[in-house]
């Protein structure tokens, strides 16, 4: 039972707090502070998600390397959530360029190593804090092919853009074919439920060439 609560303690952090962890709240603050120390100045950059799961023969890591390698040209700070898969690729091909690779690390009991790539790594405790970082500092976001994670991050930029809580700023979606069934539901059901509205689809870019997106990160930072 011991082992267990030690356990929960761990993994279920927001569960944890109690009225009277109020030492909690400087635990958080400082995740904040280190995180804004650590990652001043490090813009223009792009947060790039996808999978963890994606192994380094699989064309969405090739894709995801080669996009951070052409970031890195274009003096483009690349940033992920630091872990395997499509994060390491991202990491990988802006350090193999000599750019910028930052990964921002979850602590999480049994996985989530940070990847050997990001030759800048910040490690939280808490998801709402590297969510903060991943969106604060971002002049982009690329969304490659993933799961549960990945659509969160997604669809929290989506509503932070259309609540205008954040400036607006590139959505990719990269693989026409992965996220075709996605876009045609928002599309067919949402839109026609009125639960959104028609100006809302014109926040979402999907692309298949990397060099597409980079061209159009590009084009939005010229203006801004």
């Amino acid at each position: 039972m011991k082992n267990g609560n030690n356990l929960k303690s761990k993994q279920y952090l927001i569960d944890e707090i109690k009225a009277g962890d109020t030492w909690r709240i400087f635990k958080i603050l400082s995740e904040f502070v280190e995180g804004f120390e650590h990652l001043s100045g490090v813009e223009p950059a792009v947060s790039i998600f996808g999978s963890a799961r994606v192994k380094e023969g699989h064309r969405d890591y090739r894709k995801a390397r080669e996009l951070g390698n052409l970031l890195a040209d274009e003096g483009i700070t690349v940033i992920t959530g630091g872990g395997p898969g499509i994060m390491e690729a991202a990491n990988r091909g802006a350090a193999e360029a000599g750019g910028r690779s930052i990964g921002i690390n979850i602590e999480l009991p049994f996985e989530q190593k940070p990847n050997p790539y990001a030759n800048k790594v910040i490690t939280f405790n808490y998801f709402f804090v590297r969510k903060v970082m991943l969106v604060k500092y971002a002049s982009a976001f690329v969304i490659f092919p993933g799961g549960f994670g990945t659509m969160d991050e997604f669809f929290e930029a989506l509503t932070l853009i259309q609540t205008r809580k954040i400036l607006p700023f590139p959505l990719i979606l990269v693989d026409s074919e992965y996220w075709g069934g996605l876009i045609s539901w928002i599309k067919n059901t949402m839109l026609t439920e009125g639960f959104i509205s028609p100006e809302d689809l014109n926040l979402i870019q999907i692309k298949d060439d990397v060099r597409d997106i980079v061209g159009v990160i590009k084009s939005f930072l010229s203006m801004y």
